[in-house]
């Protein structure tokens, strides 16, 4: 029985994890991820305080152009007939919203539609706090290595981690993506920036007319989201969040710095735009080194086959671009690639 591994529990990993196990005759698929849940980039917070209260620090909502969706239609359907995705419908200052485009939010937080594809991978062995550090060939495996823990063997090894993620591994994966691959690779490109959570006690209030705000006259904060009011979940038993997201050039200017003292100049900008702002009780400072794909892979649908026997493959939205639509088309490409490339049999 083939043994398969997704490295990667975001949107990209985990609908591949799911098209693999419902499509599946044969082989056992393991998800691997270094952070402590899922979502990766689709990620969602919980206060330090209060676990009710939950912020979304990476993507905040999910537009679905009408007109472009193709096969990728009913991935949306499903989604919404689970209420997984609602129609967001809470006002959003500076929101530019194109003909015939429809924009969705997750009202249990953004992570749950990576979990929802987790949950659909059912009997996929799924692993947080495994960090791959090195990936090599044994007796026809391959054998995956990480920090902690002894490393296993799988027939077929799934990568979906940002690109230069992929090209930091070490083992024979160095000798094994040629000259031309790594040119590729090396191509893509992705911006930076910070995002901030401040998570608040129940009963408190935050009155703004907007649920979420574009700022366009700031040189730190590029977008704000009263993110319980964009889910349209406002409950006295449970407290507000506010999310802050900042430039990209704030983001590459302060990508290395100390985290208290970015987190410190981001607090001293919002309270200059929302100067009526209460205290939060906690705070949560996260660094998206990797947050959008500005230049993806060329020459690439959605994946790149770096070793065909046994299969190692890549993918992720640095392969198309860092969306909704971008994860599950490599999603999808992932999938009937290794339909194509092996005896395991994949239904997309």
């Amino acid at each position: 029985m083939a043994r398969v591994l997704v490295v990667g529990a975001g949107l990209t990993g985990g609908a591949c994890a799911a098209l693999l196990r419902r499509g599946a005759a044969l082989g056992r698929v393991a998800v691997w991820d270094k952070a402590r849940g899922a979502g990766g980039r689709m990620s969602t917070s919980r206060s330090a305080r209060d676990a009710a209260c939950t912020a979304d620090l990476g993507a905040q909502y999910v537009t679905l152009e009408t007109e472009r969706a193709g096969p990728r239609r009913s991935f949306y359907e499903e989604l919404l007939s689970h209420g997984i995705l609602k129609l967001l419908t809470a006002p959003i200052e500076g929101l530019v919203v194109k003909e015939g485009s429809c924009n969705y939010m997750a009202p249990q937080g953004i992570s749950s539609v990576v979990k929802y594809y987790l949950e659909q991978s059912a009997g996929a062995d799924v692993f947080y706090e495994r960090h791959v550090t090195h990936i090599s060939l044994r007796d026809g495996k391959w054998e995956v290595s990480r920090k902690t823990g002894p490393p296993e063997l799988f027939d077929i090894v799934i990568l979906t981690m940002p690109v230069p993620q992929i090209l930091q591994l070490q083992g024979d994966i160095v000798n094994i993506i040629n000259e031309s691959q790594k040119q590729q690779l090396e191509s893509a490109s992705y911006s930076s920036r910070y995002a901030l959570g401040l998570f608040y006690a129940a009963g408190t209030r935050i009155d703004v007319p907007w649920a979420a705000k574009y700022i366009t006259d700031n040189p730190c904060i590029r977008f704000i989201s009263i993110d319980n009011k964009k889910r349209n979940i406002e409950s006295p038993e449970i407290g507000p969040s506010v999310v802050v997201h900042t430039t990209v050039m704030f983001g590459s200017k302060h990508l290395d710095s100390d985290p208290e003292e970015v987190q410190q100049l981001i607090l001293s900008h919002l309270e200059r735009i929302m100067p009526s702002l209460p205290k939060p009780d906690s705070i949560k400072c996260q660094k998206w080194r990797y947050s959008q794909v500005t230049k993806a892979v060329p020459d690439c649908l959605g994946q790149m086959i770096l070793h065909t026997q046994p299969l190692l493959i890549c993918g992720g939205d640095g392969f198309t671009g860092s969306n909704f639509d971008g994860c599950i088309d490599s999603a999808m490409s992932l999938a009937e690639a290794v339909k194509s490339h092996s005896n395991f049999k994949v239904s997309c």
